[in-house]
């Protein structure tokens, strides 16, 4: 949910807070790994892969 999206005040607070704690973390760990980290699909593949070796297509039941 966006902070936009919120509906109290206290939880647009907390969504903002997120993001910028979210986007502060990832700006570390690039500059830790010396490249940008994969965005959107590349990036659902690669965490996907990093959890138990198998890519989304192979864990579809496409044996």
């Amino acid at each position: 949910m966006g902070s936009e999206q919120a509906p109290t005040p206290k939880g647009k607070e907390s969504a903002h807070g997120l993001k910028q704690s979210t986007s502060s973390e990832e700006q570390r760990i690039e500059t830790q790994k010396g490249s940008d980290l994969s965005k959107g699909a590349e990036r659902v593949d690669e965490r996907s892969r990093s959890s138990d070796g198998h890519g989304p297509g192979e864990k579809q039941g496409n044996d």
